[in-house]
């Protein structure tokens, strides 16, 4: 049996993953981690938890409005945002259904995130990006920075097209 608190999270939830994300709209806020913690709180105020996929995202202002409209758009006028820093966004919060979702939109998924012990050239601990379109591992690293800072740009030589990946972090 689901709780009254889980199943008001629950419908609270939906109303948000229909906010796609503005930089990445194959996925929407909740499947992308951005989204915490919802709660109706007994005075009726919804209150909502999300982190920056990473400090000083300029999305994250859009979504925030987003956020505000939809639920007052579902009836909630007053909604209560909190920006949670700790722990910081992780790709690894990622779903292997939402990076399913990357892949098909033309982004590569990223990889688990390493942290690196060892201080090494930036080049060295690149991995090779497969192409979403063919699937080759014959890709190079063409800028770190894509579209967005959390993308980096690649090539594949296999097919000749260039994209994007979504860099682990």
């Amino acid at each position: 049996m689901v709780s009254r608190a889980g199943a008001e999270a629950d419908a609270l939830f939906e109303v948000l993953r229909g906010i796609p994300d503005p930089e990445v709209p194959a996925l929407d806020i909740v499947e992308l981690g951005i989204v915490r913690r919802v709660e109706l709180r007994p005075d009726g105020a919804v209150a909502v938890e999300v982190t920056p996929t990473y400090s000083g995202c300029p999305a994250m202002h859009v979504i925030e409005q987003e956020i505000v409209a939809a639920l007052n758009a579902n009836g909630y006028d007053r909604v209560e945002l909190r920006t949670v820093y700790s722990p910081a966004w992780t790709t690894d919060w990622l779903s292997d259904a939402a990076k399913a979702k990357l892949k098909a939109y033309g982004i590569a998924p990223p990889d688990h995130a390493v942290v690196e012990q060892a201080l090494v050239p930036l080049l060295s601990s690149v991995r090779r990006a497969p192409c979403p379109y063919c699937s080759s591992s014959n890709t190079e690293r063409k800028s770190e920075f894509g579209s967005t800072a959390c993308k980096a740009i690649h090539y594949c030589h296999h097919c000749h097209q260039p994209f994007e990946e979504f860099k682990a972090i």
